[in-house]
């Protein structure tokens, strides 16, 4: 089981494999499997990223526009 990464985490590696495919010095191989990893992570981080805007939003949808807090709670 992988460990659970924070969103900051996810994106630099993100970043470093998109740097890596981007340099074009890989096998064909070695491409897809970075490539498959980079989808991974960005599926990852746009998953972390709907959470925090699910938050916000119960965040600042009050009532009368006042700004209340309730529980989120996770899908995970």
């Amino acid at each position: 089981m992988e460990d659970k990464k924070t969103f900051e985490q996810s994106l630099s590696e993100l970043e470093a494999v998109a740097y890596e495919l981007e340099k074009g010095d890989l096998s064909l191989e070695k491409a897809i499997e970075k490539f498959e990893r980079g989808i991974k992570l960005s599926k990852e981080c746009n998953e972390k990223l709907e959470q925090a805007e699910r938050k916000i939003n119960i965040l600042v949808e009050g009532e009368n526009g006042e700004v209340k807090e309730e529980n989120f709670i996770s899908e995970e």
